[in-house]
């Protein structure tokens, strides 16, 4: 899943080398950190949110196959 999401980001920023995946294991859910460039913070999220919320809702359907659950941080430095 880490690779998914970090194959999507580097399609979406100018600068794909400085894209990093962190995968946080919890009880119930799997937390997935997004690091990207500051310059491609905005790319990452969309306009209001669509970017980040449509790559959330591929995790979920991914997870449900997997029968995991699945979130997404976008986190800035």
């Amino acid at each position: 899943m880490k690779e998914l999401v970090e194959s999507i980001a580097r399609a979406l920023v100018d600068h794909p080398e400085d894209v990093l995946v962190n995968s946080v294991e919890g009880s119930q859910v799997t937390v997935l950190e997004l690091r990207v460039h500051p310059e491609d913070l905005g790319k990452v999220i969309g306009r209001q949110g669509r970017t980040a919320k449509a790559v959330r809702t591929l995790l979920g359907a991914a997870g449900m196959k997997l029968k995991k659950r699945f979130t997404l941080e976008i986190l800035e430095d």
